[in-house]
């Protein structure tokens, strides 16, 4: 049976680090004869500068047929001074919505080879494998009325609206019990109820849920000290559970205790399980085209997909492997080269990936 994955490459470094991820997927797919087809498409600036939008009809059609979505990146300075309406991120907000990609998943683990790549000392760092599960279809990125206006004064306003409704963060805290219980049974769910009302209801509607998993240890934390005690000692967290916006910033602070924010992958699930699996980065635009761009964080979106999707874990475990043996062999883009490594490009990343599959990882 055919596995359909909707390839969207997107702008900047996207079609760059895309195409690495479709390169080992087509590796294992020949191997493990996994029935994964591929038809690729328009989002963002790519799709604006073709369609006129940045998530063209077309596009929505290919990802509610496909059964899994690969998107790299968009955005960029090219398109900056469109009109908000269709600038590239609506392309990546609509996606998400029409999708209902409401649970995101970004694990931030720190790879023992690259502990020294981390601005934390080691001893802070080593070992670190840590899970933020980002409500992602709701929120102040979503919420209505929103806009700019002109007050009676002259002056201008800008205005949004954060709000959550007791069914959406039910079902984000029942996907992030479910995950903690896959774990170690910790979760932190991140709010601001001491100031913000919506995120007092969150809180307890968190703590109603969690009554459905007495065998989770839950426990509540505002985001500025959760902030903090991500850079002062990450390891205490194993799940951690939080709004739109809050685990946008989070998950990117976790980032760097990982060594590189092109080191971590995503999934953004709805609840049967169908995903989009991109790269938490961005377009990196600065770097687009130089072929220096980190594939590993799509790589292991791919193995995400393979994980969480299709069911596939021995492949996912493939995917990791590789990653890992392509690091044990010291091969290192820009972005996490130091002394004594080989640096690389990006296909070279992905070809060193590719040989550490084919040598049996």
């Amino acid at each position: 049976m055919t596995k359909k994955i909707a390839v969207l490459p997107g702008d900047g470094i996207g079609p760059e680090i895309v195409a690495e991820a479709v390169k080992v997927l087509e590796c294992l797919n020949a191997e493990m004869n996994l029935g994964l087809v591929f038809e690729n498409g328009l989002i963002g600036g790519a799709a604006y500068d073709v369609h006129g939008t940045p998530f063209p009809q077309q596009t929505l059609d290919l990802a509610k047929e496909a059964d899994a979505v690969l998107l790299g990146a968009v955005g960029g300075p090219k398109w900056e001074s469109l009109d908000i309406s269709v600038r590239p991120e609506k392309g990546l907000l609509g996606i998400r919505s029409e999708l209902q990609l409401f649970s995101n998943l970004r694990p931030a683990i720190l790879y023992p080879q690259l502990a020294d790549a981390s601005t934390l000392k080691p001893e802070v760092v080593a070992g670190l494998d840590i899970m933020i599960v980002r409500e992602l279809t709701g929120g102040i990125y979503f919420g209505q009325p929103r806009g700019i206006r002109m007050l009676e004064n002259g002056e201008r306003q800008g205005f949004n609206t954060l709000v959550y409704s007791e069914s959406e963060i039910r079902r984000i805290a029942h996907s992030a019990f479910r995950i903690a219980q896959k774990r170690n049974r910790r979760l932190c769910s991140v709010d601001k109820a001491n100031v913000l009302e919506c995120t007092e209801l969150w809180r307890e509607v968190v703590t109603e849920v969690g009554k459905d998993y007495p065998d989770v240890a839950l426990s509540h934390m505002y985001v500025d000290n959760a902030a903090m005690q991500l850079v002062r000692a990450p390891k205490q967290f194993d799940v951690l559970v939080t709004t739109n916006m809050f685990g946008d910033i989070l998950s990117d602070a976790a980032s760097m205790l990982t060594g590189s924010i092109g080191m971590l992958p995503s999934a953004s699930l709805d609840a049967n399980g169908k995903g989009m699996y991109e790269p938490i980065h961005g377009s990196a635009p600065d770097i687009a085209g130089k072929g220096i761009a980190n594939p590993l964080a799509t790589i292991l979106s791919a193995g995400m997909m393979l994980r969480y999707t299709f069911n596939q874990a021995e492949a996912a475990d493939r995917i990791e492997k590789a990653v890992n043996a392509a690091l044990d062999a010291k091969v290192r883009t820009a972005d996490i080269y130091s002394e004594g490594m080989t640096k690389v490009s990006t296909a070279q990343m992905g070809d060193a990936v590719v040989s550490a599959l084919r040598a049996g990882a």
